[in-house]
Formats: C-alpha cells, structure tokens, sequence
C-alpha cells in the first residue's frame, strides 16, 4: 500500500518507523507535517521530530501551513495513496482530505475511545486518576476523534505513572496495533465499530491546568502532579516565585493548617505541605531558574518559611 504519513512529534515516530520497516506490507511515499518552530533559547527554527526522520530516510516531506488548503489537497492527491496515517499531525483535516486516499485516513489516538477525545489525553487520563487507556485506531471523519473505532488495546496506569512513563509506553503500543491495522486493511478483515457511551474531552494543556489548588486531596494533587510530569510540571507559587512540583505522597498526618500552608520545610523530616484531606509531602521540587531536585536535597541549600503558604 502506498501510504502518506502526517505527524509532528517524537510520538509520532515510532508509528513512522514501524511502517517504513515493513516493506512487504506498505511503502512510505510521503511524509506530513507541521512547518519549522522556533525552539530552544536561541528560537532557532528547528525540523519537527518526524520531519527529521524522514530527511534522514529521504522521504519528501510537506509541510503546509492549513492542511485545509486545496493546494495541500493537490499535493496529496499527486501521491496517489491508498491510505493515510495520522499520528499526532496537529491539524484539522478537511473532507476533501480524509476523502482522497483510496482507503480514507487511519488515526493512532492515544485513549481508549470515546473517553479523552482531544488534544492530551495521555495527561487527562493520568489526571483523572484512571487505571487504564490504551490505543485506538481510527477511521477518520470531519469530527473531532468521533469516527469508527478499527483497533484498540489497553495500558494499564499503575500507582506510580507518570505522563512521561505512560506516553512512551503508549508510543510503543500505538506503533504495533497501527501496523497491525495496516495488516488487517490490506488482508480485507478490517472491521469497524461505531463509538459508543459515554466521551469526554481532554483539552490543551494550558498554564491555568498547571496550577495546583492545596484544597484538594492528596489522591487528587498526587494525580495531577504524575499527569503533569516531566511537562510543563505542576506549579505553585510563594512570595512571586513560582515552584515546579515534580512528585508528592500523602503524609500520613494531617495538620489542620489551612491548604497550601507549609507545615515541615526540614531536609531531615521533609517538606510537608497542607492540603484539602490531609498533609501531604512534597519529593520532588524545582525552584525559579534551577532544575528539579529530591526536596530533601532541595532543603539543603533552600530555605522555606514554616508557616508560609503556597498560593493555589
């Protein structure tokens, strides 16, 4: 089959790569993505992570500006594909589009669906304090995540996931069962399911879904805490400074201090902290301009009032 890759991300390459691998089943004519960012502290623009893989394996690469454009559409439809595959592209796909590969256009979806239908649901997931997603493959429509399920396959979430752990497991699993969906297309067996029950939408991760609210609980803040590392991390602030929370566990106590007060700031009892059920203690911290540290070592060298409270 020849098909047209789009993707942006290190997420996507794997899912890239898996299909390239498989010459017997498919060939890589042409890769999608989005155009050069600026990045780093020098903003320098910089090739997507997809877009690097493909110069390195002299694949022609486009880049349009709206993959809505009816140039984008001419362009694809001088490909002559019989399938497209879209991992993490960041663009909404016109009808036009999904309709100009002989077998529509196939998406990788990092949850099980029709729960976290968006932008991040790796993150919501772990958030939401879930115990299990997983992958799906989709045939596209013009909704957002709404078309029929082809394939899916579940992760679980354990204690200790974080957004990190989880997306590179997902990563993974998303490039074998979209190889495997390939397989069963080309094999003519490909069945497709209606979504049903009940979605939600896991929406971009923004600067205001970063803040940590101390009122709520310790399974709470240890949720969002996990499903927000290693990026952008949760936050809070003391005094205008802005902290990075990189890990937390309930305390096993519970102060009475009003949420977000510093109960204990000490490198040998920790860096104990009130919350909405109970203390929690935070074990991971990152300071304005420093780098995430082990909060006992941070207390070494860092002094945090007993008292003070960190603003939600």
């Amino acid at each position: 089959m020849r098909v047209v890759f789009m993707g942006t991300p290190d997420f996507a390459v794997p899912t890239l790569a898996a299909i390239a691998a498989r010459s017997d089943l498919a060939e890589v004519v042409a890769v999608v993505t989005q155009p050069d960012r600026p990045r780093g502290r020098g903003k320098k623009l910089s090739p997507s992570p997809v877009k690097a893989w493909a110069a390195e394996h002299e694949i022609p690469v486009l880049q349009p500006m709206r993959a809505r454009d009816a140039e984008f559409a001419a362009q694809l439809r001088d490909f002559k594909p019989d399938v497209a595959v879209v991992v993490a592209f960041g663009q909404i796909l016109s009808q036009e589009v999904l309709d100009i590969p002989v077998h529509g256009c196939i998406n990788v979806h990092a949850s099980l669906l029709p729960k976290y239908r968006g932008a991040a649901p790796i993150q919501h997931a772990v958030m939401a304090g879930e115990r299990v997603t997983g992958i799906t493959t989709m045939q596209m429509d013009a909704g957002l995540d709404t078309g029929d399920m082809l394939l899916w396959r579940e992760v679980p979430i354990h204690a200790d996931t974080t957004y990190g752990t989880l997306h590179d497991t997902l990563m993974e699993t998303g490039a074998a069962l979209l190889v495997e969906t390939l397989e069963q297309l080309a094999a003519g067996m490909l069945v497709r399911t209606p979504q049903t029950g009940d979605s939600c939408y896991a929406a971009r991760i923004t600067r205001e879904t970063a803040v940590i609210d101390w009122t709520k609980s310790a399974r709470e803040l240890d949720a969002l805490v996990r499903g927000l590392n290693p990026t952008p991390y949760a936050q809070t602030s003391l005094d205008d400074a802005v902290y990075k929370i990189g890990a937390l566990r309930p305390a096993g106590r519970a102060s009475g201090a009003p949420a977000g007060t510093i109960v204990t700031a000490d490198r040998k009892a920790g860096l104990i902290v009130a919350a909405g059920d109970g203390d929690v203690e935070i074990t991971e911290i990152q300071a304005p301009g420093k780098k995430m540290m082990e909060a006992r070592a941070f207390l070494n060298g860092c002094v945090l009032p007993v008292g003070a409270r960190f603003s939600s």
